[in-house]
């Protein structure tokens, strides 16, 4: 059966999943890169990025491999597709990721402001969603068909939908990095009460993979 998931969402020790101050050259937030120096590394990173080389093959790798599976569509933050604020100056911005994006299914952006839709290349196309999350959610379901529906990001995008009671497991990446400040993930937020317990840990090369589930 499909789910709504989050997966290889990277979380500092101290429990940040981004840092402070996002900006272009800063698309994590301050320190917010050190937060994925596990998968960087990884086959399935430069794979997806066209980076040359082999990459490491091991636990990490085998994760980020799963999270990338049997993805039907995404839904993302504003944020996470990119720095512009406001309403769109332009259509300039294509996001983060150059012409190829990672993603190539259909992506779901959660955003005020109306934009067309933007097909790019690898099978990506980005859906600016403007009425809310519940829309982007139905929208991102019936795009993913029989695949899964994966939350992306950012922070305050995973805290909305686990408040609203739509994400059913997440995959979370704990690299050994303490961030001090940034955006805190489970602040005010009751894992127990949402239904979620963990369901598996997991010692990779370099961060620990915890798996939550609900139910």
């Amino acid at each position: 059966m499909p789910i709504v998931k989050v997966a290889s969402f990277a979380v500092s020790i101290d429990g940040y999943a981004a840092g402070p101050r996002q900006a272009p050259d800063h698309p994590l937030g301050e320190r917010g890169l050190e937060l994925m120096s596990w998968f960087f590394p990884t086959h399935t990173f430069r794979s997806m990025h066209g980076d040359g080389g082999d990459g490491e093959k091991g636990i990490d790798d085998s994760m980020a491999a799963a999270a990338m599976a049997n993805n039907g569509a995404w839904i993302l933050g504003r944020n996470m597709f990119g720095p512009v604020r406001g309403p769109w100056p332009d259509e300039s911005w294509k996001g983060w990721w150059g012409d190829t994006p990672p993603y190539r299914v259909p992506v779901f952006v959660l955003t005020h402001h109306a934009r067309k839709p933007l097909a790019m290349a690898g099978g990506t196309t980005f859906h600016f969603v403007t009425d809310g999350l519940e829309s982007a959610l139905r929208q991102a379901k019936a795009a993913a068909g029989a695949k899964d529906v994966r939350i992306g990001g950012g922070v305050a995008t995973v805290r909305q939908y686990l408040q609203a009671g739509a994400i059913e497991e997440m995959h979370l990446a704990l690299p050994s990095v303490v961030m001090g400040e940034g955006e805190h993930l489970f602040t005010g937020l009751n894992l127990p009460k949402l239904g979620f317990s963990v369901a598996k840990t997991v010692r990779g090369e370099h961060a620990t993979h915890m798996v939550l589930r609900k139910g």
